[in-house]
């Protein structure tokens, strides 16, 4: 008897799937998963773990037995918070019960965002280098990602002029990421307000994710595009609690938005995820009434350690700017004579510091490289001293 002959599942996959990458974050990550002699400065994730009064909320909550399902919404009470505490960090109100949506995380706010807007050859405006998912996010959403080069001679900035120049009569959004991963970069206001212009100009709509607002340095203040005439009517603003609040496990994250489009984000919410595990909105909710006697102390260490590591960089001969706010650097490696990629698996095979290359963020980062400086001071030394170690070994002339 002959056996049965062996299924090929790769022709059965949705075509939408194909080229889409895996995450290059998440590929270094998995090298050095297991290994206890690395350094990581690969992951974006604060070294501290949440602080007590919010994991002691949590605690109290499972202790009572608050396991159940929540609204579709979003606790009431947490969404009543997230209006007070955006109007104080946004200076735009929202009305929790019909302009507010608590997700799984701000990945599945913007996933929702573009699925609900988005029809078949719509094209979405982003800059690049950019987060991993945007690209992914809006073609898996049936859009077309039209990515805006921002450069190191600007600070990463993104300037409007560009994003006009990418404009055409299939452009229905405008995404934007300031404070940026991966470059740390803020939005000059002038620019900011430019790009507000073209989208009311255009009648766009704008996707705004805010997950690093808090963490700004030097004495910056957070500009968000919402606060622009004619903006809030248009935009989706994005955020979370995984980076100021030290939160990336609890995977909490919101959404701002007009009653329309929150409605239609919420129909796609209800059927794919239900809702947000109780547990980690009750300590989201801890965290806003917490505030800044949570954030400050972070932001404060996390500013040390940037200036730290950028003038480390610029001593060993690796090109970075100063980043204005998030918790990354981006240093240009090409004075080594390697690109990205080659620097960071020959850093981590010869000093076993993982840092991530930087065309996993498009392809104008194929010269550089990310490096989370969320990370205890002390490994970041020992980081800096072993990169410096491997910089001068191969360094050209």
């Amino acid at each position: 008897m002959s056996l049965p002959r062996q299924m090929d599942l790769s022709n059965k996959l949705s075509r939408q799937l194909s080229g889409i990458p895996r995450s290059g974050i998440r590929d270094f990550f998995e090298l050095v998963i297991g290994r206890s002699d690395v350094i990581s400065l690969g992951v974006g994730e604060p070294d501290k773990p949440t602080p007590w009064p919010i994991r002691e909320a949590a605690i109290r909550s499972l202790e009572k037995g608050q396991t159940s399902y929540t609204s579709n919404l979003g606790l009431e009470s947490l969404r009543v918070a997230i209006s007070e505490y955006v109007a104080g960090q946004f200076r735009v109100t929202y009305d929790p019960k019909t302009e507010i949506l608590v997700t799984v995380g701000v990945s599945e706010a913007l996933d929702l965002a573009f699925r609900a807007v988005l029809d078949p050859g719509d094209e979405v405006i982003y800059h690049q280098p950019c987060y991993v998912s945007y690209g992914p996010s809006i073609t898996m959403a049936y859009g077309v990602p039209v990515p805006v080069n921002t450069r190191l001679e600007d600070n990463f900035a993104l300037r409007a002029e560009d994003v006009e120049k990418a404009i055409t009569p299939k452009t229905k959004v405008i995404a934007l990421n300031f404070p940026t991963n991966p470059t740390g970069a803020i939005e000059p206001p002038e620019e900011l307000e430019k790009i507000a212009q073209l989208c009311v100009k255009h009648d766009l709509l704008c996707f705004t994710d805010e997950i690093y607002s808090e963490l700004l340095y030097d004495g910056g203040q957070h500009k968000s595009i919402v606060e622009f005439p004619g903006m809030r009517e248009r935009t989706v603003l994005l955020h979370g609690f995984s980076k100021a609040f030290a939160m990336t496990g609890w995977r909490l994250g919101y959404a701002c938005a007009p009653a329309v489009l929150r409605e239609a984000m919420m129909k796609i919410h209800q059927y794919c995820m239900l809702c947000a595990p109780i547990m980690s909105q009750v300590a989201a909710l801890e965290a806003l009434h917490q505030g800044t006697t949570v954030i400050e102390p972070m932001r404060q260490s996390y500013e040390e350690r940037r200036n730290f590591v950028v003038r480390r960089l610029n001593e060993m001969g690796l090109s970075c700017f100063n980043p204005g706010g998030a918790f990354y650097v981006f240093p240009d490696v090409s004075s080594t004579g390697l690109s990205g990629r080659d620097f960071a698996l020959k850093l981590l095979e010869e000093k076993s510091v993982a840092v991530v290359p930087g065309n996993a963020f498009g392809p104008t980062g194929e010269k550089c490289v990310r490096c989370c400086y969320a990370t205890a001071p002390d490994l970041l030394v020992k980081a800096m001293d072993g990169m410096e170690e491997f910089v001068k070994s191969r360094k050209v002339a």
